[in-house]
């Protein structure tokens, strides 16, 4: 199934967009598409938050990293602060995610 996103308003595609495509498409209500949509990434949210993975066949992978404190300089006044330890979300794109955006533009293929 392939989903046309031809007349994107802003360069970004946005929940409520996504949310638009599962109601024109798919055929769900609207309510169901927001619900859906919103499920979907409560999910993703959640088990970064628990410190799990999230591996998306065939998209990629989002994963939690824990970075070390670290010193640091505040750029405007050259003073030395103390960055503290975080974590921080990265994504890694499939190797199919990065054929299809060098190859072809992003368009359905596989």
């Amino acid at each position: 199934m392939e989903f046309a996103v031809e007349s994107l308003e802003t360069p970004a595609l946005t929940k409520a967009q996504l949310a638009e495509l599962l109601f024109e498409q798919i055929g769900l209500n609207k309510r169901e598409s927001k619900d859906m949509i919103d499920a979907f990434f409560d999910l993703i949210s959640a088990s970064l938050v628990d410190g799990q993975d999230v591996k998306i066949s065939g998209f990629g992978n989002f994963q939690i990293r824990t970075k070390a404190p670290r010193p640091g300089r505040n750029p405007r006044t050259g003073e030395a602060i103390p960055i503290e330890a975080r974590r921080v979300v990265t994504f890694h794109a499939s190797h199919k995610l990065k054929e299809q955006i060098q190859g072809n533009g992003g368009a359905a293929g596989g």
